[in-house]
C-alpha cells in the first residue's frame, strides 16, 4: 500500500501581531509484506504520519487541524481494498492497534484525528501518530503485488 502526503499551507493571525505559518504533512507507507490467508489473525502492519508547522513574523497562532485519509481505490471507507490487476485484497487502516476505529474523514462511522497547538514564530510545532493496517484472514486471492493509493490530508 502506498501513502501519498499532501502539502498544506495556512495562515493565521492573532489580535496583536501577525504571524504566518506553513505546515508540511508527511506519511510513511503501510507495507503488509506477504499475505497468508491461513493466518487466523490476518496480516498487520503500521505506518506513520507527521505534521510540522513553522511560523514567521512576530507572535504566535493557535492551530487546530484535522487529519483525514481518502477511501483509496474502493471509494468506500468500510471496504478499502488493494488491487493486483482486477484482483482485490480487502484491508483497512485504523486509529489504534485494536483495529476498531477506521481512519477516514469523520463520516460514516470513521474517525478523523484532531489536534490543537500553538505555533510560535521561530519555533516548530509537530504532531505525529501511527496508522495501523489490517488485512483480514481467509481471503482467497491470486498471488500478486497488491497496492492502493491513500491521500493523507490535514485541514486547518
Amino acid at each position: 500500500m502506498c501513502a501519498t502526503a499532501c502539502l498544506l499551507l495556512g495562515s493565521g493571525t492573532t489580535p496583536h501581531a501577525a504571524v504566518t505559518f506553513g505546515c508540511q504533512v508527511s506519511a510513511t507507507a503501510i507495507t503488509f509484506g506477504t499475505y497468508n490467508p491461513l493466518n487466523a489473525g490476518g496480516t498487520v502492519a503500521a505506518g506513520s504520519w507527521a505534521v510540522i508547522c513553522n511560523a514567521t513574523g512576530p507572535g504566535s497562532a493557535t492551530v487546530a487541524g484535522t487529519l483525514s485519509l481518502s477511501t483509496g481505490y474502493s471509494g468506500n471507507y468500510a471496504a478499502r481494498y488493494m488491487l493486483s490487476g482486477a484482483n482485490r485484497l480487502y484491508y483497512n487502516i485504523y486509529l489504534t492497534p485494536g483495529y476498531a476505529q477506521i481512519i477516514g474523514n469523520g463520516s460514516a462511522g470513521t474517525y478523523a484525528p484532531t489536534a490543537t497547538g500553538t505555533v510560535t514564530a521561530g519555533h516548530a510545532y509537530q504532531v505525529s501518530g501511527t496508522m495501523y493496517g489490517l488485512v483480514p484472514a481467509a481471503q482467497d486471492v491470486a498471488p500478486g503485488s497488491y497496492v492502493d493509493s491513500i491521500v493523507v490530508t490535514v485541514t486547518y
